[in-house]
């Protein structure tokens, strides 16, 4: 299997890549990088097209601009899509979509297998515990140079937990808090600081008590286990869009 990294010269697109050539995982190589720059010695390119057609498994770590012309080039290729990128616009998810009709493609906002785990938790609870009764909170704390908030990770967790509740959280998210607090709402607390790499809690809170789910990563290289799990595990499915979930299920 031949795994390209979109955004190879970024910090989790470095971890990818030293994950692929160290870890003893069989016949899978490193096919390459895409990035801003090429890099002839390191096989790195900046055409999408060019990456497509020597890999068969790409992981996509870039950024949200390079989402269309990305879709457009794995598609027309045949290679499996892994997207950890997260803050997309309407455009953005239509590209990933389409591209999903003619290719398997993976999206997740976290790669690291607890925080999958947690996701399922929180729609557990979000379908157990009534909205009249609990409060839902969600406080994620990240780096000093991330630049979107809440966190992809932070709305993964709230879609899961609205998804349970069985209403849209573009309905009930709150996330500039002037004023009262919402019947039923979901809000989100984002803090940014020093070089935290990523902690997530849903708190669900009510008269009598409450219950906190918590994710904290001490280590980028979860993320980067990850992602290559995931990469693993995608090729050779039937195009469609899948989740880090499916993978646990299997």
């Amino acid at each position: 299997m031949r795994i390209g990294i979109a955004g190879i010269t970024g910090r989790l697109g470095s971890l990818c890549a030293e994950e692929i050539e160290s870890m003893p995982l069989g016949p899978e190589t490193l096919s390459g990088g895409l990035a801003r720059k090429p890099n002839a010695s390191r096989r790195i390119v900046t055409d999408p097209a060019v990456l497509a057609a020597r890999s068969d498994v790409i992981i996509d770590v870039s950024s949200p601009e390079a989402t269309c012309a990305n879709a457009r080039a794995f598609a027309q290729a045949g290679c499996a899509w892994v997207i950890g990128t997260t803050g997309f616009n309407t455009a953005q998810e239509e590209a990933i979509a389409d591209a999903a009709r003619h290719i398997p493609v993976l999206r997740a906002a976290n790669f690291a297998p607890g925080l999958t785990l947690l996701l399922d938790l929180a729609r557990q609870l979000g379908a157990k515990l009534p909205a009249d009764e609990y409060d839902a909170e969600i406080l994620e704390t990240h780096h000093r140079q991330k630049r979107d908030a809440p966190s992809g990770t932070a709305l993964a967790i709230a879609e899961q937990f609205a998804k349970g509740r069985k209403v849209a959280l573009s309905d009930v998210s709150e996330i500039d808090r002037s004023g009262l607090r919402g019947e039923g709402a979901i809000g989100f607390a984002s803090l940014r600081a020093g070089q935290i790499v990523g902690e997530h809690s849903l708190i669900l809170t009510s008269g009598t008590e409450q219950i906190t789910l918590s994710h904290r990563a001490f280590d980028r290289r979860v993320f980067a286990q990850g992602a290559v799990k995931a990469a693993r595990w995608i090729a050779g499915k039937p195009a469609g869009l899948y989740n880090m979930t499916e993978i646990f299920r299997d």
